[in-house]
């Protein structure tokens, strides 16, 4: 096993390479430069900022000089917020949206596992087909429309939670519901289906009928083996979560990477358009490896390739 993580660790050497490269060269081909938002800038002036930020001479040069400082871990100076590099803020922000996407993720599968589990043991009942009404809605309403209707009603309405803001925990409650309800509902789905297989296997027929409790069938045999697609999906989600931070994060005005990134969009800042990108590739290339890994341990069964 552990050639095969080397051997994945090394491939993802190329895939992080191609996805920064991409990043960088399409931001500096885009329409207008990181000093165009500003007032008109003197030829000479200007040509002196492109110096100081490695933006002058051709593209090709600019990307070459950008390389070469990544190979030393150096993600260079960010041309928007000026004197600070994007080691720097990504240092400072990264762990906002690491924490904001780590309770998310935990509260999603607090309601999603049991909404899932609840839903199959009362399989073509009410409660199932409620639970699984809830999930799709959950699924459908995206987190931008979510987030300001939960802000008008417990926020503007009620006064019962702030609507921006991070570091005290009420301010913390809104954007992580928010971020972790369509994932909950993902989860809900596919716990449901997943145990409605396993509660079909022989073994568990064999456990009923020696006389064991219904929940002893369902808690210590049969969502043992249901819970390992969960652990399949964790990888991607957990990735999926730290993106669709961005949104929440702009929306409720929390000082992670989101708003970074957006900002450097907007602004045309490649330095750190491309730092951040990649993080998250870096990140989802991660948590992929070591959701494979914790598979094949938990299932012999399984080899990851």
């Amino acid at each position: 096993m552990t050639t095969l993580i080397l051997r994945r660790l090394i491939l993802a050497i190329p895939t992080l390479f191609i996805v920064v490269s991409l990043t960088f060269l399409l931001m500096r081909w885009a329409p207008g430069n990181p000093f165009s938002n500003e007032r008109k800038i003197p030829p000479e002036i200007l040509a002196e900022l492109e110096k100081q930020y490695d933006l002058n001479g051709t593209v090709t040069s600019q990307y070459l000089r950008y390389m070469g400082k990544l190979v030393h871990g150096d993600l260079s100076i960010s041309t928007q917020y000026r004197n600070r590099t994007v080691n720097d803020i990504l240092a400072q922000a990264l762990p906002v949206s690491v924490l904001l996407g780590g309770l998310a993720y935990l509260l999603a599968l607090l309601i999603g596992i049991p909404l899932g589990a609840y839903a199959a043991v009362r399989q073509d009942q009410k409660a199932d087909r409620l639970a699984m009404l809830a999930a799709l809605l959950g699924l459908s309403v995206p987190s931008f429309v979510l987030a300001p209707l939960l802000v008008m009603l417990f926020g503007v309405k009620l006064h019962w939670l702030p609507v921006a803001g991070w570091g005290s925990p009420d301010q913390i409650i809104l954007p992580v519901f928010c971020l972790a309800i369509p994932f909950a509902a993902a989860i809900a789905r596919l716990t449901r289906g997943s145990l409605l297989d396993v509660l079909n296997l022989d073994f568990i027929r064999t456990a009923r009928a020696k006389g064991l409790p219904e929940d002893e069938v369902l808690y210590r045999h049969a969502l043992k083996i249901a819970i390992l697609p969960l652990i399949s999906y964790s990888g991607p989600a957990l990735a999926g979560i730290l993106t669709g931070s961005l949104v929440i994060e702009t929306l409720f005005d929390i000082p992670g990477i989101g708003r970074f990134f957006i900002n450097s969009v907007l602004n045309r800042d490649p330095m750190m358009s491309a730092g951040v990108v990649l993080v998250f590739s870096a990140f989802l290339l991660f948590m992929n490896l070591v959701s494979d890994v914790l598979i094949s341990l938990l299932d012999r069964r399984v080899k990851i390739e």
